[in-house]
Order: structure tokens, then sequence, then C-alpha cells
């Protein structure tokens, strides 16, 4: 009988063709695979809360894995991180009910998309925010105004990318955040599951906006639209981030959901 362990796992995105496993090219998947068959040969592929696209960095990605004898979850942690490259560690473990499925009782998500705006980019921060050059910067004031429209839940069809899988382009957005800290603006989204790059188009757009490039109140007739087309550029992967993940309270994993017990409405393909 398997021993089933739930893991938070961070990394950085810039050297990883997303989280999925992909013949021929690293992924966080496969290198997490390897490290668990180095302590356990007969260890299934563990299964996340979700894809990141490659490039895309995570703090809390949510993993189940399924081992073949019972760990001490530190030891487990440890043991896992000493076969992982620097870039990606395990940060927390623990033992889970083996009918925990982090894909089917994930009930939100924060992402958080990072920019550095103004005249010269910084290279300290160059993997981890997209650098938007201008004169001036971005007009905070009308991005919040329009994020306003992208609250609550409505059709994201103009917010997709055209490859994406999912059944239905239905989504909640819960809160968006516009932070600016001098030259740094962060960008923070919270809803129960995203699109295939929707919080990149998102953020995008919402860039356009800042420019003066797409009108502040445009963005329901762009949401009604329903057509990638009407909306912004997708912004780059290295500015993301998946910040965290909350889960039914059932199941004993972090904190609170602050959005509620709601139904997460599980599908193959969300994000």
């Amino acid at each position: 009988m398997p021993f089933s362990y739930f893991l938070r796992l961070a990394y950085i995105g810039t050297d990883f063709h997303g989280w999925q496993i992909q013949s021929h090219v690293r992924s966080v998947q496969a290198d997490l695979w390897k490290a668990m068959r180095a302590i356990d040969p007969e260890a299934p592929l563990p299964q996340g809360t979700g894809r990141t696209d490659a490039g895309v960095h995570a703090k809390a990605q949510g993993v189940v894995i399924r081992m073949s004898k019972a760990w001490e979850p530190y030891r487990l942690l440890s043991a896992i991180n000493a076969h992982l490259a620097p870039d990606a560690r395990v940060t927390e473990a623990l033992a889970v009910n083996e009918d925990f499925w982090p894909r089917h009782h994930a009930l939100a998500k924060r992402y958080v998309y990072r920019i550095h705006q103004g005249a010269a980019e910084d290279p300290f921060e160059r993997n981890h925010r997209w650098y938007v050059h201008g004169a001036q910067l971005l007009d905070t004031q009308a991005m919040t105004l329009a994020a306003e429209a992208l609250l609550g839940e409505h059709d994201f069809t103009s917010f997709r990318h055209q490859e994406c899988a999912a059944k239905t382009p239905i989504r909640r957005i819960y809160k968006i955040d516009v932070v600016e800290r001098d030259a740094q603006l962060d960008l923070v989204f919270e809803g129960n599951r995203f699109l295939m790059h929707q919080v990149r188009i998102m953020a995008g757009t919402l860039v356009d906006v800042g420019k003066g490039r797409i009108p502040a109140a445009s963005l329901g007739r762009i949401l009604a639209a329903r057509d990638r087309s009407q909306a912004g550029l997708t912004a780059p992967p290295h500015g993301l981030c998946l910040e965290e993940v909350w889960y039914e309270s059932r199941w004993g994993i972090g904190a609170p959901c602050p959005w509620g017990e709601r139904d997460s409405g599980f599908e193959i393909g969300a994000h």
C-alpha cells in the first residue's frame, strides 16, 4: 500500500520548460520524479496542482506523491531536496489522506505578475520582472480602474490562449491588486482557477492600459467580445509566479481559503 504525501514546491522557472513532463527538455515534474526515484525506485509520477508555463516561477506549487514506505515528513523533504538541482526545493512536506488530489481539491490560487519600469532595467531583477521601458511610469490609477471589469465570474475567452484545452472559459476572479513601489509594480491576481496564459494576457492588457494604448473603460467591452484579438499583448513568462494555493479545509493543508469553501469547478486542463 503506497503512502501519500503533500509537497509544497518552490522553483525558479528560468531553466525549466514548465511543470509538465516532456521528452527531451527539462521540466519540474521530471526533475522531481527523478529525485523521488533516487530514494524510491518504484515511486510513481508526482501530480501537481496545475501546470506552469516555461519560464514561470512558483513558490507554492502543490504536489501529491506516493511512496512505497512511510517517511517522517522532514526526512522526506531533506531526502528529495538532496537530489534536486538548486533551482527547485521542497519547502514543506506532510502526510495526507490517499484520497487527496491537489487539482481536484484546490479552491483558489494567487499569482503575482512582477514588473520593473523606468529608464533602465535592473539587472538583478531581469529573470523575475518584466522590464517595461518608458520615460513615464505606468498609469496605475487607470490600471486599477480597468481591473475592476475583470472581477467576478465571466467568460474569459478574450484572455485565453488559442491552444487552451480547458472545457469551459468561465472563471472567477476574486481580487486584482495593483501594488506600486517606486519603479517596481506588482499585479496580484486571485481566482478559483485560470485558463492557459490568462494571467499573462490580463497583465499584458493592464500594461497596455497603463501605457495609454487601451482605454481603461474598454475592458468590459473586451471581455464581452470573447475574442482574443481584442485584448492586449501576452506578458512574458519570467514576470509571473504562482505564490499561493488554497485547498479544501478538510484535508488540513495550509491556511483556510479566504474566499470560502466554494466548489473549485475542477476540470482537466485547468491551470
